[in-house]
C-alpha cells in the first residue's frame, strides 16, 4: 500500500478497515467503531475501527506465523526496510505533521518536529540492525569455547500515548524489527490515525505481511489482557502512566514476559546563581513548551536561586506571555490545544490549588475565544513546597517556580519524588552543573540544555518512572535474548 495522506486518513477508513492483521485492512471482528475528535475545535473527525480481543488474538496469530522467517531474514534486509521507511517519512513529513495536529493538536512546529524525531528511529535502527554480533572465544580454565549468540526475543506487543503518536511508536516498533521481532501495536484511542499512516508508510517500504499489526481500540485493558494472556507474546513495552505500568506489570509477571516500561516524570529544572539566564530561560522554553507541555520529560518544577530568581522570572514570563494560542495549523501559533477538556480541568486545578496556597500569577497568555480545549501558557511563582502541582505531574502549559539558597536542600527538594525520568541544569560552571546532575536521581539530565531526547541516545528513567531504556545501542537489547552455548568437539591425535 502507497502512503493515502491525510485527505483520506482524515475522511475514511483505510481499504476496508482501520484494523491491519496478517497484512489486511479490515473492520473489527464485532464492526465497533469509535470517535476521534479534533481538540482544536471539538469535532468529531471520524470513526475508527474498534479492535477487541477476538483481533487481538488473531493479531497474536498472525505475528507469529510471521515470525520464522523475519528471524531467518538477513539482517541487511531488515535494515533496507528500515531506512526505506526512514526516506518515506521525510518525503511525508508535511502530511504526517498536520495529522498529528489534526487529532493531537499540538502546533505545526512541534508536529513537524515530532516526524522528524519519528523517522530518525528508524535510520538509527536501521544501522543498529546490522550489527547485532556474536562472541567466541575460549573458557578461562581451557578445554571447550564459549558461543554467545543473541536471537530475537519474539512476539512483540506495544502500548503507545496520544503525546507523540508517531514518534513513541517508531521508537518502539524499529529496533524491534530490525531485532528480528514481529510487532502487535495499540496506539492510543485520542490518536489512532497516525499509527496507521506509519504503518502504509512501513508497508510501502517492503515489510512483509504479519510484522506490523495495528489495532486502534477504545477498549485498551481487552486487547492487552488478550496479549499478556498469550504465551505467544515475549515482550512488552508500554509509555504511559505510572498507574497504568504498575497494573501491566503484575499482568505481565504471569507468563514472566520480558517488560519495557516508559512510565511518568516529575522532573526539576535547576536555575544555579551562575547561570546565563538568557540561556536558561531558552532551554526552560523547550523544556516546558514543546509538545504544549504534554510530554513525560517536561520541565515540571523550576528551583531557581534566589539571587537571579527575580530576572529568571521576569524573562520567563516574558516569553510563556508571548507565546501564542490557537489551533495547531495557524500561521504563527506555538501552543496548540490540550488534548481534551478532562486535562485542561486537571492543569487549571493544579494552578487554582497553587494559587490558594501562596502561589502567584507572575505571567499569563491568552486564549482564542470558541470551542477547543485550550490552556494559557502560565508562569506561577513563589510555588509552596506543599502545592500539588510540585508534586503531580502537570502535562500543561504551567511553570511553577520556587527558590532555593542551599544547593543540599534544593537536591533533597528535587529528589523527593517517587518519579526520576528527565532532570535539567543550568550553570556556567561545569563542574558544579555536573556534581548536581550526578546527585540528581534522574535516568536523563540536560546540562545547560533543554532537549535531551536523541535516537541515538538510550531514552529512560529510575525509580517508578519506569524499567528499561528505548532509543541508542540499548534500544535494540531490549528485543533480544542471549544463549550460551559450551562448544568442545574431538580431537584426532
Amino acid at each position: 500500500m502507497t502512503f493515502v495522506g491525510i485527505d483520506t486518513l482524515a475522511k475514511a477508513p483505510l481499504a476496508d478497515g482501520d484494523v491491519l492483521v496478517g497484512g489486511r485492512w479490515r473492520a473489527a471482528e464485532d464492526d465497533r467503531t469509535f470517535p476521534v475528535y479534533d481538540p482544536a475545535t471539538g469535532e468529531l473527525v471520524r470513526e475508527v475501527s474498534a479492535a477487541g480481543p477476538g483481533d487481538a488474538l488473531a493479531a497474536v496469530e498472525a505475528a507469529q506465523a510471521a515470525a520464522a522467517d523475519w528471524r531467518a531474514t538477513p539482517a541487511r534486509r531488515r535494515s533496507e526496510i528500515l531506512h526505506n521507511t526512514f526516506t518515506l517519512m521525510r518525503k511525508h513529513t508535511d502530511a504526517l505533521a498536520r495529522l498529528i495536529v489534526l487529532e493531537n493538536g499540538k502546533a505545526y512546529r512541534d508536529a513537524a518536529a515530532e516526524a522528524g524525531y519519528a523517522a530518525e528511529f528508524f535510520r538509527w535502527f536501521s544501522e543498529e540492525a546490522v550489527r547485532i554480533g556474536s562472541s567466541f572465544g575460549d573458557a578461562p580454565a581451557g578445554g571447550y569455547r564459549h558461543v554467545v549468540r543473541k536471537h530475537p526475543v519474539g512476539v512483540t506487543a506495544f502500548v503507545t500515548p496520544w503525546n507523540f503518536p508517531a514518534a513513541m511508536a517508531t521508537r518502539k516498533i524499529a529496533p524491534a524489527l530490525a531485532a528480528g521481532c514481529p510487532v502487535l501495536l495499540k496506539p492510543a484511542p485520542e490518536t489512532p490515525l497516525t499509527a496507521l499512516a506509519v504503518a502504509a508508510l512501513l508497508t510501502e517500504a517492503g515489510l512483509p505481511d504479519g510484522l506490523l499489526n495495528v489495532l486502534p481500540t477504545d477498549r485498551a485493558p481487552e486487547v492487552v489482557t488478550a496479549w499478556l494472556g498469550d504465551e505467544r507474546v515475549r515482550k512488552f513495552s508500554f509509555t504511559g502512566s505510572t498507574a497504568t505500568g504498575k497494573l501491566l506489570l503484575e499482568q505481565a509477571a504471569a507468563n514472566v514476559v520480558n517488560v519495557t516500561m516508559e512510565l511518568g516524570g516529575n522532573a526539576p529544572f535547576v536555575v544555579c546563581e551562575d547561570a546565563d539566564i538568557d540561556a536558561a530561560v531558552r532551554g526552560a522554553m523547550d523544556a516546558k513548551m514543546r509538545g504544549g507541555g504534554e510530554v513525560c520529560i517536561a520541565a515540571n518544577r523550576f528551583y531557581v536561586h534566589e539571587s537571579v530568581a527575580a530576572e529568571f522570572t521576569e524573562k520567563l514570563g516574558a516569553a510563556m506571555a508571548a507565546v501564542r494560542t490557537g489551533p495547531g495549523l495557524e500561521d504563527g501559533v506555538t501552543l496548540g490545544p490540550m488534548i481534551n477538556q478532562t486535562a485542561v480541568d486537571k492543569v487549571r486545578s493544579l494552578v487554582d490549588d497553587a494559587i490558594a496556597r501562596g502561589a502567584s500569577v507572575a505571567a499569563c497568555g491568552s486564549v482564542p475565544d470558541g470551542p477547543g480545549h485550550f490552556h494559557p501558557a502560565t508562569v506561577l511563582a513563589d510555588v509552596p513546597d506543599d502545592a500539588r502541582i510540585l508534586h503531580e505531574e502537570v502535562f500543561g502549559p504551567v511553570a511553577p517556580l520556587t527558590t532555593f539558597t542551599d544547593e543540599d536542600e534544593m537536591l533533597a527538594r528535587a529528589n523527593a519524588t517517587v518519579h526520576g525520568l528527565a532532570s535539567y541544569v543550568y550553570s556556567r560552571d561545569v563542574g558544579r552543573a555536573l556534581r548536581i546532575a550526578e546527585r540528581l536521581e534522574a535516568g536523563m539530565v540536560g546540562l545547560n540544555r533543554g532537549l535531551l531526547s536523541d535516537p541515538a541516545a538510550p531514552f529512560g528513567g529510575v525509580k517508578q518512572s519506569g524499567l528499561g531504556r528505548e532509543g541508542g545501542r540499548e534500544g535494540i537489547e531490549a528485543f533480544l535474548e542471549t544463549q550460551y552455548i559450551a562448544l568442545d568437539w574431538p580431537t584426532t591425535a
